[in-house]
């Protein structure tokens, strides 16, 4: 079953939340891990006119084109750095809730034995642990998405030895008991995140009292993972429900993904068939809440029922990298405030909707301030 959603109610009950909720969430507390990424945010040259102006490749297709292009007699392609940022699903996660007031406290890769500078105004804002080294990221942006290529192999000292020693075991046990939201994100690229996934579970969740706090999994682009790997780290997912109200958070990508690796259909790919396909990965890992969101709406499958919201999209984005994640915080956020599952995919969408337009984290007033500017879109 799908909850059918009117647009323009929903937006107006939105705005009507969030104005209600300033005071409450500077009360909310967030601990995330467990990544590190510098990012450069880069523009492919298509003409290069002068010293100073150029035209860009504008859309994936063309860069592809002029990459086959080379095949057999090579070529030289100019690349330009936008900006240097913060990156990391975890990074950007965790600022954009501590922009919107959120209490964040942050263990993760941001360089070690001191933080990277690219990391300072990051740790004035989220109270920071950093256990190692941070990797790198070149970003590749175009108007229709995004090509990362990252530089992992610092990665590898993210695990749990790293973490006790560190970090402490004492401390991690404090801020996964006493905060509202735990996030453990981008299992992709950090090796050893199942065997920190299963260190949590088996030496930690046993001691926790009180009521189940709300945990939130990102994948991050599995496909390069192998098939075991995968299904063992949906395993250690579902194997947190017991303790945690569990959020897994996927993009299209991954949901199709997911989906194959778990044996289920894929073979079309619109959005009837991504909706259905959402609610059968669900039957296959009933965690909490599932989220999927695609480029022009999100949904949740929750306790049966399927939730979808339609996103209002520009063709002209500043930035995406990092757009799924401020999605990820939107929703989280909403969902922390008590909002129903249609309020907090709106939230998420405003967040991400915001970041793409503005290329910075909104505070709470952003929000709002997104959700009136927005004019009514089809359901």
């Amino acid at each position: 079953m799908m909850d059918q959603i009117d647009f323009e109610s929903l937006r107006t009950s939105c705005i009507e939340k969030l104005s209600g909720s300033q005071g409450r969430v500077s009360e909310l507390s967030g601990f995330l891990g467990f990544d590190g990424f510098i990012d450069e945010i880069i523009h492919v040259v298509d003409k290069r006119e002068n010293a100073k102006d150029y035209t860009r490749l504008g859309t994936i297709e063309e860069f592809a084109k002029r990459v086959l292009g080379a095949a057999g007699r090579s070529s030289n392609i100019e690349l330009v750095t936008q900006r240097t940022k913060i990156g990391g699903n975890g990074p950007i996660m965790a600022n954009a809730l501590a922009t919107f007031g959120v209490n964040v406290t942050y263990i993760g890769a941001l360089g070690y034995p001191d933080l990277q500078p690219v990391f300072h105004q990051f740790a004035k804002n989220v109270t920071t642990h950093s256990i190692a080294e941070a990797a790198h990221t070149d970003a590749y942006e175009f108007n229709d998405g995004k090509i990362l290529f990252g530089r992992l192999t610092l990665l590898e000292a993210v695990n749990w030895t790293n973490i006790k020693d560190r970090f402490g075991t004492t401390e991690f046990m404090k801020n996964l008991s006493g905060s509202d939201l735990i996030g453990f994100v981008n299992w992709t690229m950090i090796p050893h995140m199942s065997e920190i996934w299963s260190s949590i579970k088996s030496e930690l969740c046993h001691t926790l009292t009180g009521p189940k706090r709300t945990l939130f999994f990102d994948l991050c682009d599995p496909a390069k993972r192998l098939d075991e790997d995968i299904k063992r780290a949906v395993e250690l997912i579902l194997e947190f429900e017991p303790y945690f109200n569990v959020i897994l958070g996927l993009n299209e990508k991954e949901a199709y993904e997911i989906g194959r690796t778990l044996g289920l259909q894929t073979d079309q790919r619109n959005e009837d068939s991504l909706i259905s396909l959402a609610s059968e990965i669900h039957r296959c890992l009933p965690v909490s809440t599932l989220v999927v969101h695609p480029v022009s709406f999100a949904l949740t499958v929750s306790k049966g029922s399927v939730c979808r919201v339609a996103a209002p999209i520009t063709l002209t984005p500043k930035i995406s990298t990092g757009a799924g994640d401020h999605f990820n915080a939107g929703f989280c956020l909403g969902k922390l405030l008590g909002f129903d599952n249609s309020l907090s995919l709106l939230t998420g969408i405003s967040s991400s909707g915001f970041y793409v337009r503005n290329a910075k984290s909104p505070e709470l007033h952003d929000l709002i301030k997104q959700l009136q500017s927005w004019e009514s879109v089809s359901p």
